[in-house]
């Protein structure tokens, strides 16, 4: 059934979702939700919208039996980190070769899918004000890259150059017109697919928290950074790429017992260790020891 012209808003959300179903079908099964939730504000009275959430609903029903035994799907906290963190390898992967002045049209895609998976985020609550401005950055840079290209411009490496004029972000997910000419994950119109680029074949991203945990060590090799591993640009915060050590405490405190923790800390570092348990499934066990000593100096100290 064809997407109806008033749910258009989502309709890169279900071609991600339609890339990723065998891929890795949590992402798939979260874009599709996201999809349905932002289409059923979009539109669910029209008989031709209505109709395409019905099916899209019991589309969703039939994923969440298939994957029922899936922590992604039947705990909400870690399907949050898996969606995340497949977000921050792509935003990675993307940044890397940007910085590297790599650019080709698998960068593009992943900077743009990275945005796409963002605005995905929003199924477990509001999105945070540092997923907002990699949002915005990651769409502006896919909408920047793709027009010098298009025009035979080389483009600037970095957040150099980065207008103010909120272009990328009120085009939103139905404006970049050139994403359609990329293909999919699994091969296609691109020469070279993400496993030719070195992304990997793997079921998705090495899970960590946020975007200040480390790539995991199977993604692309980056060369030197064109400039200082993290850059703030109008309060725009640039995550590092590959190259930067991952932001861990050298050592920890020893345990005090005269610690109060608060409902909030134990919830938080319960997150912290089921995040090192989702980056272990991933063997990525840089991400894994971050967020275990996150956990364990919140326990031991009652700050982060």
């Amino acid at each position: 059934m064809a997407l109806p012209a008033p749910l258009k808003a989502v309709q890169h959300h279900l071609r991600t979702a339609q890339e990723h179903e065998k891929r890795d079908p949590v992402v798939s099964y979260y874009c599709r939700l996201y999809a349905m939730q932002t289409g059923m504000k979009l539109d669910s009275k029209t008989p031709e919208c209505r109709q395409f959430l019905v099916k899209l609903m019991d589309q969703l029903e039939t994923m969440k039996k298939e994957l029922k035994n899936e922590d992604s799907i039947t705990q909400e906290v870690v399907g949050n980190a898996h969606i995340e963190n497949y977000a921050l390898k792509m935003f990675l992967y993307a940044d890397n070769e940007d910085r590297a002045g790599r650019f080709h049209k698998n960068m593009i895609k992943s900077f743009y899918t990275a945005s796409l998976l963002i605005d995905v985020l929003a199924v477990f609550g509001e999105l945070s004000e540092e997923n907002i401005q990699h949002r915005k950055y990651a769409r502006w840079k896919a909408t920047y890259i793709h027009n010098c290209l298009k025009n035979g411009e080389t483009p600037q490496s970095g957040p150099i150059g980065m207008e103010d004029d909120e272009e990328a972000d009120e085009e939103g997910a139905t404006g970049f017109s050139g994403f359609s000419q990329y293909g999919s994950f699994r091969g296609g119109a691109p020469s070279q697919n993400y496993e030719d680029q070195g992304f990997g074949a793997g079921p998705g991203a090495g899970p960590g928290i946020g975007f200040s945990a480390d790539p995991p060590p199977s993604g692309p090799p980056s060369g030197p950074p064109s400039g200082p591993p993290s850059i703030n640009y109008n309060n725009i915060h640039v995550p590092p790429g590959a190259h930067a050590p991952a932001n861990t405490p050298a050592e920890l405190p020893p345990p005090s017992g005269g610690v109060s923790l608060s409902a909030e800390d134990f919830t938080r570092a319960q997150k912290y260790c089921k995040y090192a348990g989702s980056a272990l499934q991933y063997e990525d066990v840089s991400t894994a020891i971050q967020n275990l000593q996150k956990a364990l100096k919140l326990l031991t100290t009652g700050k982060e």
